[in-house]
């Protein structure tokens, strides 16, 4: 094999100019990201989906709550309860602690009632699934002064009324019969 020469390989004109693969791909790429970003965000549809089902829930429960519930139980203690401890008070200091105690829960009650009428609309609107402007430290507010109130009621007050209404059984028995004259207000048993 003398004088045998090798055959020159033709170059590829691919091989100079290499296609860079990286550049079509990134579409592709791109689009897997997008992809996998909205399915992400799907698999948190059925928590979403149950959040908001249980918010329809809690805003028809609050609904109801003020509607059937608050509403009436203000109007039992100030239309029957706390006339007939007034009534049944020992002239003197103790009355005059009722008075106190009976002023100060009735301006409350309006104060929680006020609270509640700026709130009812966007309450509605999420019982009805309907965006609205909700303000979370109003809520609180609300939730707040009406823990505060009922601690007072159920610490301060009840107890002295029972005090007094106890001394003589007629009162109790007035105030029962009146209290069962009507049904009680959904969820709340007469004080």
């Amino acid at each position: 094999m003398t004088g045998h020469h090798p055959i020159p390989m033709q170059r590829d004109p691919a091989d100079e100019n290499p296609v860079d693969l990286d550049v079509p791909l990134a579409g592709f790429s791109q689009c897997h990201v997008g992809i996998l970003s909205q399915l992400k965000a799907f698999e948190q549809l059925p928590v979403l989906q149950a959040a908001a089902a249980q918010a329809v829930t809690v805003a028809h429960h609050t609904l109801d709550l003020f509607k059937f519930s608050v509403d009436g139980h203000h109007a039992d203690e100030e239309n029957e309860l706390f006339p007939a401890v007034l009534r049944s008070a020992t002239p003197g200091p103790e009355a005059e602690r009722v008075q106190v105690l009976v002023e100060r829960l009735t301006a409350e009650h309006r104060k929680i009632e006020s609270c509640w009428k700026k709130l009812a609309p966007a309450v509605k609107a999420a019982a009805e699934s309907l965006p609205g402007d909700l303000d979370p430290a109003a809520v609180h507010d609300l939730v707040q002064r009406y823990t505060a109130h009922a601690l007072l009621e159920e610490q301060e007050f009840l107890p002295l009324a029972q005090t007094i209404l106890a001394r003589n059984g007629n009162h109790l028995d007035k105030l029962a019969q009146s209290m069962n004259l009507r049904p009680a207000p959904h969820g709340v048993r007469p004080a």
